[in-house]
């Protein structure tokens, strides 16, 4: 059954370990219950993790045997566990990469807000490319079994692949950004003369963006792409 999934282009990751809210609630039933998670990544072969209801605490994640981790919103007002990142970008807790959850949830969105409309999710969208960011979702089987609720999830889905058609995203699962973050964090900008230049495995898939002050703001200028390869 899993492999079935795996061969529809989907990632097997684990979450939580029974939805209970209590993961994080005291040190030795995180210990106990992460020993239980381990041995699921193990058997599944997952690379990824996200707690239930977003629960956190980014000390303990070291005691978890994954490559990276989902359970971290950059703003989580609506959340149960308030507070969040900041930041649409990946980045590092120990050895593990947080990929941090950029856009409302479907529930959320649904059931608190009381839109069914795509409008939030274009408009976090649009800031995130600004910040050349990660956009990432949560979308649950059972909120999206009503009819309406469908009809926004394919709006959705359409959207993001408009943006891709023109090139303005990379639809990757979590485990390609997972693997691009990392080789990305062991290149190197050198200086060559009075250029700048990439070193390190993967470098043809980098470019080097120049940072200018215009008026009060701070705009990126990009390298072309034929320029950060001939590096």
């Amino acid at each position: 059954f899993l492999s079935s999934i795996r061969d529809r282009g989907f990632e097997i990751n684990v979450h939580d370990l029974n939805h209970d809210g209590l993961l994080f609630s005291n040190r030795e039933v995180f210990l106990q219950r992460a020993e239980q998670i381990n041995r699921y990544a193990r058997e599944y072969h997952a690379a990824g993790f996200r707690s239930a209801v977003l629960y956190r605490n980014p000390e303990w994640l070291e005691s978890l045997d994954f490559s990276y981790d989902m359970s971290i919103p950059n703003i989580g007002h609506l959340e149960g566990q308030r507070g969040g990142c900041c930041s649409v970008m990946p980045f590092f807790v120990g050895n593990i990469l947080e990929l941090p959850l950029t856009t409302t949830q479907d529930y959320s969105l649904f059931h608190i807000l009381k839109q069914h409309s795509i409008d939030l999710w274009v408009r976090q969208i649009t800031l995130i490319l600004e910040k050349h960011g990660l956009a990432s979702f949560i979308l649950h089987p059972d909120y999206l079994r009503e009819p309406l609720a469908q009809k926004t999830y394919k709006a959705l889905l359409t959207y993001l692949g408009e943006l891709r058609s023109e090139g303005k995203i990379w639809m990757a699962l979590p485990q390609e950004v997972n693997q691009w973050w990392r080789q990305r964090s062991q290149m190197r900008l050198v200086r060559r003369g009075n250029a700048w230049e990439i070193e390190g495995s993967g470098k043809e898939r980098a470019r080097i963006a120049y940072a200018n002050l215009e008026g009060e703001r701070v705009v990126y200028h990009l390298e072309s792409p034929c320029v950060a390869a001939a590096g």
